[in-house]
Protein backbone atom coordinates (compact mmCIF):
# COMPACT_ATOMS: atom_id res chain seq x y z
CA UNK A 1 0.00 0.00 0.00
CA UNK A 2 0.83 3.50 -1.13
CA UNK A 3 1.29 6.59 1.35
CA UNK A 4 1.04 8.98 -1.96
CA UNK A 5 -2.46 10.99 -0.74
CA UNK A 6 -5.74 9.95 -2.48
CA UNK A 7 -7.85 12.78 -3.26
CA UNK A 8 -11.83 12.69 -4.55
CA UNK A 9 -14.05 15.10 -5.60
CA UNK A 10 -17.25 15.05 -2.89
CA UNK A 11 -20.34 14.10 -4.77
CA UNK A 12 -24.25 15.58 -4.23
CA UNK A 13 -25.05 13.21 -1.84
CA UNK A 14 -22.22 14.76 0.50
CA UNK A 15 -23.64 15.21 4.00
CA UNK A 16 -22.30 19.06 5.20
CA UNK A 17 -20.19 19.60 7.60
CA UNK A 18 -18.26 22.27 9.31
CA UNK A 19 -15.80 24.03 8.09
CA UNK A 20 -13.49 23.01 11.28
CA UNK A 21 -13.29 19.68 10.09
CA UNK A 22 -10.10 17.99 8.61
CA UNK A 23 -8.96 18.75 5.64
CA UNK A 24 -5.88 16.15 5.37
CA UNK A 25 -5.82 12.59 7.21
CA UNK A 26 -3.20 9.92 7.16
CA UNK A 27 -4.62 6.18 7.86
CA UNK A 28 -2.73 3.90 9.33
CA UNK A 29 -3.71 0.11 8.10
CA UNK A 30 -2.10 -2.66 6.70
CA UNK A 31 -5.86 -4.08 5.19
CA UNK A 32 -6.32 -2.54 2.14
CA UNK A 33 -10.12 -3.20 1.60
CA UNK A 34 -10.72 -1.32 5.12
CA UNK A 35 -8.51 1.75 4.29
CA UNK A 36 -10.34 2.26 0.95
CA UNK A 37 -13.53 2.05 2.26
CA UNK A 38 -12.44 4.50 5.08
CA UNK A 39 -11.03 6.54 2.60
CA UNK A 40 -14.29 6.69 0.96
CA UNK A 41 -15.60 7.92 4.08
CA UNK A 42 -13.57 10.59 4.52
CA UNK A 43 -13.57 11.97 1.21
CA UNK A 44 -17.42 11.57 0.34
CA UNK A 45 -18.96 12.17 3.69
CA UNK A 46 -16.60 14.48 5.48
CA UNK A 47 -15.37 16.60 2.48
CA UNK A 48 -11.40 15.40 3.01
CA UNK A 49 -9.52 16.44 0.64
CA UNK A 50 -6.81 14.81 0.90
CA UNK A 51 -6.17 10.67 2.44
CA UNK A 52 -2.85 9.25 2.85
CA UNK A 53 -2.65 6.01 3.75
CA UNK A 54 0.44 3.35 5.28
CA UNK A 55 0.34 0.00 6.01
CA UNK A 56 3.41 0.10 9.08
CA UNK A 57 4.04 2.21 11.50
CA UNK A 58 7.39 2.78 10.34
CA UNK A 59 5.99 3.54 6.77
CA UNK A 60 3.68 5.98 8.59
CA UNK A 61 6.45 7.78 10.46
CA UNK A 62 8.94 7.80 7.34
CA UNK A 63 5.82 9.63 5.88
CA UNK A 64 5.08 12.33 8.46
CA UNK A 65 8.83 13.11 8.46
CA UNK A 66 8.90 13.91 4.73
CA UNK A 67 4.95 15.54 4.04
CA UNK A 68 3.00 17.88 5.31
CA UNK A 69 1.53 17.07 8.97
CA UNK A 70 -1.83 15.98 8.71
CA UNK A 71 -5.01 17.20 10.28
CA UNK A 72 -5.90 14.01 11.65
CA UNK A 73 -4.46 10.20 12.36
CA UNK A 74 -6.54 7.19 11.83
CA UNK A 75 -4.88 4.11 13.83
CA UNK A 76 -4.86 0.55 13.78
CA UNK A 77 -3.72 -0.99 17.23
CA UNK A 78 -2.98 -4.12 15.07
CA UNK A 79 0.22 -3.34 12.62
CA UNK A 80 2.73 -5.53 11.30
CA UNK A 81 5.20 -3.50 13.21
CA UNK A 82 3.88 -2.87 16.27
CA UNK A 83 0.83 -3.84 18.36
CA UNK A 84 -1.47 -2.08 20.37
CA UNK A 85 -0.76 1.49 22.48
CA UNK A 86 2.85 1.65 21.51
CA UNK A 87 1.95 2.53 17.72
CA UNK A 88 0.01 5.67 19.98
CA UNK A 89 2.78 6.45 21.90
CA UNK A 90 5.29 6.31 19.21
CA UNK A 91 3.19 8.57 16.88
CA UNK A 92 2.47 11.03 19.38
CA UNK A 93 6.31 11.97 19.69
CA UNK A 94 6.29 12.00 16.03
CA UNK A 95 3.02 14.33 15.23
CA UNK A 96 2.32 15.93 19.04
CA UNK A 97 -0.01 18.53 17.92
CA UNK A 98 -1.94 15.75 15.38
CA UNK A 99 -5.46 14.27 17.12
CA UNK A 100 -4.96 10.39 16.39
CA UNK A 101 -8.32 8.16 16.50
CA UNK A 102 -8.07 4.62 17.00
CA UNK A 103 -9.68 2.05 14.72
CA UNK A 104 -9.31 -0.91 15.52
CA UNK A 105 -11.49 -4.35 15.83
CA UNK A 106 -10.35 -4.48 19.42
CA UNK A 107 -13.09 -2.88 21.26
CA UNK A 108 -12.98 -4.29 24.82
CA UNK A 109 -13.82 -2.08 27.02
CA UNK A 110 -10.15 -1.64 29.00
CA UNK A 111 -8.78 -1.76 25.55
CA UNK A 112 -10.69 1.19 24.48
CA UNK A 113 -10.09 2.97 28.55
CA UNK A 114 -6.17 2.24 28.07
CA UNK A 115 -6.20 4.37 24.55
CA UNK A 116 -8.03 7.10 25.80
CA UNK A 117 -5.87 7.14 28.91
CA UNK A 118 -2.61 7.44 26.72
CA UNK A 119 -3.89 10.24 24.76
CA UNK A 120 -6.35 9.28 22.05
CA UNK A 121 -9.13 11.55 20.82
CA UNK A 122 -11.24 8.70 19.99
CA UNK A 123 -12.38 4.95 19.33
CA UNK A 124 -14.19 3.98 16.74
CA UNK A 125 -14.61 0.29 16.68
CA UNK A 126 -13.85 -1.18 12.78
CA UNK A 127 -17.20 -2.66 12.73
CA UNK A 128 -19.09 0.46 13.19
CA UNK A 129 -21.55 1.86 10.68
CA UNK A 130 -20.09 4.80 8.49
CA UNK A 131 -22.36 7.18 10.63
CA UNK A 132 -20.28 6.09 13.57
CA UNK A 133 -16.79 7.86 11.76
CA UNK A 134 -18.98 10.64 10.73
CA UNK A 135 -20.10 11.47 13.95
CA UNK A 136 -16.21 10.70 15.98
CA UNK A 137 -14.35 13.14 13.52
CA UNK A 138 -17.19 15.77 14.00
CA UNK A 139 -16.42 15.55 17.51
CA UNK A 140 -13.16 15.55 17.83
CA UNK A 141 -13.33 18.44 15.33
CA UNK A 142 -15.12 20.72 17.79
CA UNK A 143 -12.61 19.79 20.31
CA UNK A 144 -14.19 16.89 22.05
CA UNK A 145 -13.52 13.07 22.40
CA UNK A 146 -15.36 10.30 21.36
CA UNK A 147 -16.21 7.05 22.42
CA UNK A 148 -18.43 3.94 21.47
CA UNK A 149 -21.76 3.83 21.97
CA UNK A 150 -22.55 2.22 24.74
CA UNK A 151 -18.81 2.46 26.48
CA UNK A 152 -19.37 2.34 30.18
CA UNK A 153 -15.28 3.37 30.84
CA UNK A 154 -13.33 1.11 33.48
CA UNK A 155 -11.71 2.49 36.42
CA UNK A 156 -7.81 3.67 35.78
CA UNK A 157 -6.92 1.87 38.73
CA UNK A 158 -8.00 -1.52 36.64
CA UNK A 159 -6.39 -0.56 33.42
CA UNK A 160 -2.97 -0.54 34.93
CA UNK A 161 0.04 -1.95 33.53
CA UNK A 162 0.63 -5.27 34.75
CA UNK A 163 4.37 -4.46 35.49
CA UNK A 164 3.28 -2.44 38.50
CA UNK A 165 1.49 -5.34 40.07
CA UNK A 166 2.53 -8.06 42.35
CA UNK A 167 5.36 -9.85 41.02
CA UNK A 168 3.94 -13.39 41.92
CA UNK A 169 0.90 -12.94 40.25
CA UNK A 170 2.59 -11.94 37.29
CA UNK A 171 4.79 -15.36 37.08
CA UNK A 172 1.70 -17.25 37.05
CA UNK A 173 0.61 -15.76 34.25
CA UNK A 174 3.76 -16.19 32.23
CA UNK A 175 3.84 -19.72 33.34
CA UNK A 176 0.92 -19.97 31.14
CA UNK A 177 2.66 -19.79 27.79
CA UNK A 178 3.66 -22.93 25.76
CA UNK A 179 7.19 -22.91 25.22
CA UNK A 180 6.65 -21.70 21.64
CA UNK A 181 5.07 -18.36 23.27
CA UNK A 182 8.03 -18.28 25.78
CA UNK A 183 10.57 -18.16 22.88
CA UNK A 184 8.58 -15.62 21.14
CA UNK A 185 8.30 -13.15 24.19
CA UNK A 186 12.22 -13.45 24.57
CA UNK A 187 12.62 -12.20 21.31
CA UNK A 188 10.21 -9.55 21.96
CA UNK A 189 11.86 -8.60 25.06
CA UNK A 190 15.20 -8.45 22.52
CA UNK A 191 13.20 -5.67 19.99
CA UNK A 192 12.95 -8.20 17.49
CA UNK A 193 10.00 -8.07 14.83
CA UNK A 194 7.80 -10.14 13.28
CA UNK A 195 9.40 -10.95 10.68
CA UNK A 196 12.74 -11.53 11.94
CA UNK A 197 10.86 -13.53 14.56
CA UNK A 198 9.77 -15.20 12.17
CA UNK A 199 12.94 -16.19 10.44
CA UNK A 200 14.62 -17.33 14.06
CA UNK A 201 12.41 -19.62 14.61
CA UNK A 202 11.73 -21.21 11.13
CA UNK A 203 7.89 -20.13 11.44
CA UNK A 204 5.33 -18.73 9.43
CA UNK A 205 4.91 -14.71 10.21
CA UNK A 206 1.06 -15.31 10.52
CA UNK A 207 2.09 -17.99 13.42
CA UNK A 208 3.74 -15.04 14.76
CA UNK A 209 1.17 -12.95 15.00
CA UNK A 210 -0.92 -16.01 16.31
CA UNK A 211 0.54 -16.33 19.28
CA UNK A 212 1.47 -12.86 20.08
CA UNK A 213 -2.51 -12.18 19.97
CA UNK A 214 -2.20 -15.07 22.82
CA UNK A 215 0.04 -13.92 24.45
CA UNK A 216 -1.22 -10.53 25.04
CA UNK A 217 -4.33 -12.66 26.22
CA UNK A 218 -2.93 -14.66 28.61
CA UNK A 219 -0.98 -11.94 30.14
CA UNK A 220 -3.92 -9.73 29.87
CA UNK A 221 -2.05 -6.73 28.18
CA UNK A 222 -2.99 -4.78 24.97
CA UNK A 223 0.26 -4.46 23.34
CA UNK A 224 3.67 -6.19 22.56
CA UNK A 225 5.18 -3.22 24.39
CA UNK A 226 3.65 -3.99 27.79
CA UNK A 227 3.89 -7.56 27.27
CA UNK A 228 7.59 -7.27 27.14
CA UNK A 229 7.30 -4.78 30.55
CA UNK A 230 5.51 -7.72 32.36
CA UNK A 231 8.22 -10.18 31.26
CA UNK A 232 11.16 -7.85 32.28
CA UNK A 233 9.68 -7.35 36.05
CA UNK A 234 9.57 -10.86 36.48
CA UNK A 235 13.07 -11.62 35.39
CA UNK A 236 11.69 -13.86 32.66
CA UNK A 237 14.55 -15.40 31.71
CA UNK A 238 14.51 -17.30 34.04
CA UNK A 239 10.92 -18.45 33.43
CA UNK A 240 11.62 -19.30 30.41
CA UNK A 241 14.62 -21.37 30.93
CA UNK A 242 12.35 -23.51 33.54
CA UNK A 243 9.24 -23.27 33.88
CA UNK A 244 7.31 -22.51 30.63
CA UNK A 245 5.46 -25.66 29.51
CA UNK A 246 5.78 -27.72 26.50
CA UNK A 247 4.69 -26.06 22.62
Amino acid sequence: MGTSYQSRQPTGRDVPIAAMMPKNALVIDDHPLFCEALTMTLTSALQVKNVANAGSLAEATSWLASNQTPDLILLDLNLPDVDGLDGLLRLQSSAPDVPIIIISSMADERIISRAIQAGARGFVPKHAAREAFVAAFERISSGGKFLPEGFMGVPEAETRSLGAQDKDDVIERLKLLTRQQANILHLLCEGKLNKQIAYELDIAEATVKAHITAILRKLKVVSRTQAVVVAQSAQYTSILQNDSKPS
